[in-house]
Protein backbone atom coordinates (compact mmCIF):
# COMPACT_ATOMS: atom_id res chain seq x y z
CA UNK A 1 0.00 0.00 0.00
CA UNK A 2 1.46 3.31 -0.88
CA UNK A 3 1.99 6.41 1.41
CA UNK A 4 -1.14 8.41 1.73
CA UNK A 5 -0.47 12.21 0.95
CA UNK A 6 0.79 14.09 4.10
CA UNK A 7 -2.77 16.00 4.32
CA UNK A 8 -4.69 12.77 5.50
CA UNK A 9 -3.19 12.32 8.60
CA UNK A 10 -4.74 15.33 10.31
CA UNK A 11 -7.79 15.03 8.47
CA UNK A 12 -7.84 11.24 9.46
CA UNK A 13 -7.09 12.01 13.36
CA UNK A 14 -9.80 14.69 13.56
CA UNK A 15 -12.29 12.60 11.79
CA UNK A 16 -11.63 9.74 14.49
CA UNK A 17 -11.81 12.47 17.27
CA UNK A 18 -15.54 13.84 15.65
CA UNK A 19 -16.36 10.37 15.83
CA UNK A 20 -15.95 9.29 19.50
CA UNK A 21 -17.73 12.80 19.87
CA UNK A 22 -20.73 12.93 17.69
CA UNK A 23 -21.03 9.12 19.15
CA UNK A 24 -20.70 10.44 22.66
CA UNK A 25 -23.65 13.54 22.26
CA UNK A 26 -25.92 11.31 20.77
CA UNK A 27 -25.69 8.91 23.81
CA UNK A 28 -25.87 11.79 26.45
CA UNK A 29 -28.44 12.98 24.79
CA UNK A 30 -30.25 10.00 25.01
CA UNK A 31 -29.40 9.86 29.08
CA UNK A 32 -31.46 12.86 29.66
CA UNK A 33 -28.05 15.73 28.73
CA UNK A 34 -29.42 16.56 25.38
CA UNK A 35 -28.34 20.37 25.32
CA UNK A 36 -24.27 19.44 25.86
CA UNK A 37 -22.18 20.37 23.40
CA UNK A 38 -18.56 19.73 22.49
CA UNK A 39 -17.59 23.18 23.79
CA UNK A 40 -19.41 22.92 26.63
CA UNK A 41 -17.85 19.67 27.60
CA UNK A 42 -14.45 21.27 26.89
CA UNK A 43 -15.54 24.16 29.58
CA UNK A 44 -16.79 21.75 32.18
CA UNK A 45 -13.57 19.75 32.23
CA UNK A 46 -11.66 23.14 32.50
CA UNK A 47 -14.29 24.30 35.50
CA UNK A 48 -13.06 20.98 37.07
CA UNK A 49 -14.28 19.66 40.59
CA UNK A 50 -12.73 22.67 42.32
CA UNK A 51 -14.34 25.31 40.08
CA UNK A 52 -12.64 28.07 38.56
CA UNK A 53 -13.16 31.80 37.91
CA UNK A 54 -14.21 33.14 34.53
CA UNK A 55 -10.32 34.37 34.10
CA UNK A 56 -8.96 30.82 34.97
CA UNK A 57 -11.28 29.16 32.42
CA UNK A 58 -10.49 31.62 29.74
CA UNK A 59 -7.00 31.03 30.42
CA UNK A 60 -7.43 27.06 30.44
CA UNK A 61 -9.76 27.16 27.05
CA UNK A 62 -7.47 29.93 25.15
CA UNK A 63 -10.51 32.16 24.84
CA UNK A 64 -11.09 35.46 26.12
CA UNK A 65 -13.01 36.10 29.54
CA UNK A 66 -15.43 37.30 27.89
CA UNK A 67 -15.93 34.33 25.72
CA UNK A 68 -15.25 31.92 28.85
CA UNK A 69 -18.16 34.18 30.43
CA UNK A 70 -20.86 34.05 27.74
CA UNK A 71 -20.46 30.04 27.55
CA UNK A 72 -20.96 30.17 31.50
CA UNK A 73 -23.61 31.68 31.25
CA UNK A 74 -24.94 29.25 28.66
CA UNK A 75 -23.75 26.47 31.27
CA UNK A 76 -25.63 28.58 33.92
CA UNK A 77 -29.15 28.71 31.87
CA UNK A 78 -28.99 24.98 31.06
CA UNK A 79 -28.03 24.05 34.78
CA UNK A 80 -24.51 23.03 34.56
CA UNK A 81 -22.67 25.44 36.36
CA UNK A 82 -22.91 28.39 38.75
CA UNK A 83 -21.44 31.39 39.87
CA UNK A 84 -20.31 31.75 43.65
CA UNK A 85 -18.05 33.11 46.31
CA UNK A 86 -15.07 32.39 46.50
CA UNK A 87 -14.25 31.37 50.16
CA UNK A 88 -10.72 32.24 49.42
CA UNK A 89 -11.07 36.15 48.11
CA UNK A 90 -14.29 37.57 48.62
CA UNK A 91 -13.85 39.90 45.33
CA UNK A 92 -13.76 36.40 43.38
CA UNK A 93 -17.08 34.57 41.98
CA UNK A 94 -15.94 30.40 41.36
CA UNK A 95 -17.66 28.82 38.51
CA UNK A 96 -18.71 25.46 39.77
CA UNK A 97 -20.20 22.74 38.47
CA UNK A 98 -23.71 21.98 39.59
CA UNK A 99 -25.08 18.00 40.35
CA UNK A 100 -26.16 17.82 36.84
CA UNK A 101 -22.88 19.29 35.31
CA UNK A 102 -21.19 16.89 37.41
CA UNK A 103 -23.54 13.56 36.08
CA UNK A 104 -22.89 14.76 32.78
CA UNK A 105 -19.42 14.65 33.11
CA UNK A 106 -19.54 10.78 34.87
CA UNK A 107 -21.73 9.26 32.35
CA UNK A 108 -19.05 11.20 29.52
CA UNK A 109 -16.99 8.88 31.03
CA UNK A 110 -18.63 5.92 31.24
CA UNK A 111 -20.15 6.64 27.65
CA UNK A 112 -15.72 6.93 26.60
CA UNK A 113 -15.63 3.98 27.99
CA UNK A 114 -17.87 1.85 25.81
CA UNK A 115 -16.52 3.99 22.86
CA UNK A 116 -13.24 2.49 23.34
CA UNK A 117 -14.76 -1.11 24.04
CA UNK A 118 -16.12 -0.68 20.29
CA UNK A 119 -12.88 0.69 19.24
CA UNK A 120 -11.28 -2.72 20.56
CA UNK A 121 -14.27 -4.84 19.57
CA UNK A 122 -13.19 -3.25 15.91
CA UNK A 123 -9.67 -3.35 16.08
CA UNK A 124 -8.27 -5.72 18.54
CA UNK A 125 -7.30 -4.39 22.05
CA UNK A 126 -2.91 -4.71 20.42
CA UNK A 127 -3.83 -2.05 17.69
CA UNK A 128 -6.31 0.23 19.86
CA UNK A 129 -3.13 0.28 22.55
CA UNK A 130 -0.57 0.81 20.69
CA UNK A 131 -2.69 3.48 18.76
CA UNK A 132 -2.79 5.62 22.14
CA UNK A 133 0.82 4.65 22.81
CA UNK A 134 2.03 6.46 19.83
CA UNK A 135 -0.66 9.23 19.75
CA UNK A 136 1.25 9.67 23.09
CA UNK A 137 4.44 9.79 22.13
CA UNK A 138 3.81 12.03 19.34
CA UNK A 139 1.74 14.97 21.25
CA UNK A 140 3.88 14.28 24.23
CA UNK A 141 1.24 12.85 26.18
CA UNK A 142 -0.84 15.66 27.27
CA UNK A 143 -4.11 17.04 26.76
CA UNK A 144 -5.25 20.25 26.39
CA UNK A 145 -8.59 21.70 26.51
CA UNK A 146 -8.04 24.86 24.78
CA UNK A 147 -9.78 23.31 21.96
CA UNK A 148 -12.14 26.50 21.23
CA UNK A 149 -9.52 29.33 21.38
CA UNK A 150 -7.27 27.02 19.07
CA UNK A 151 -10.02 26.77 16.30
CA UNK A 152 -11.10 30.26 16.90
CA UNK A 153 -7.68 31.99 16.74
Amino acid sequence: MADAPGFELPLLLFSGFRALIDDLHAELARQGHPDVRPAFGFAMQAIGPRGATASELGKRLGVSKQAAGKTVDRLEELGYAERADDPEDARRKLVRLTPRGLDSLTRSAAIFDTLRANWVAQLGADRVRALEADLRTMTGGGFRLDVAGWFAG
